[in-house]
């Protein structure tokens, strides 16, 4: 099973690429993991945010294969402590399919891939950063994978 973050937004700073390319490094031992970068669709003072969102979810369903077990990160999803995510990931592990963790993008995701989610996962109800989410989201199925490897990284 390999595992592909599709993130909306380019250019992340330093301190977010530092953090992602450590956690990235510590779950490569778990899980093969990658994250991709979506083009941000291009904003104008004029533009529709609707419009945004349909060519940014566009990009990103192009990236998502048919087969994947494609989770969307949403703020109006379900929240999961990281034991429920790590049981998750188990049972994903099992069906054999790759893994997609969408991450939107400043507008959040086009209803056409929610739609297509398997699952919509909130974070948080709080608003986080682009650049944060990707950290979280990388040291959260850091996590999840240590405690199904009984790693003490987690302590309940």
């Amino acid at each position: 099973m390999k595992c592909h973050i599709f993130a909306v937004g380019q250019k992340m700073p330093k301190w977010c690429l530092q953090a992602c390319e450590e956690y990235l490094t510590r779950l490569q031992r778990f899980m093969k993991c990658t994250v991709v970068e979506i083009p941000s669709a291009i904003r104008h003072k004029a533009g529709n945010v609707a419009d945004y969102k349909e060519e940014e979810g566009m990009r990103i369903l192009q990236k998502v294969q048919a087969d994947d077990h494609f989770i969307a990160l949403d703020v109006a999803g379900i929240s999961w402590s990281s034991e429920k995510l790590s049981e998750n990931l188990a049972t994903w592990q099992q069906s054999g399919k790759n893994l997609a963790f969408v991450i939107g993008g400043p507008d959040g995701l086009s209803a056409k891939c929610l739609s297509k989610a398997n699952h919509r996962w909130s974070l948080s109800a709080l608003t986080f950063a682009h650049p944060l989410v990707r950290v979280l989201l990388l040291e959260q199925l850091y996590r999840a994978t240590s405690i199904l490897s009984n790693h003490p990284y987690h302590r309940a």
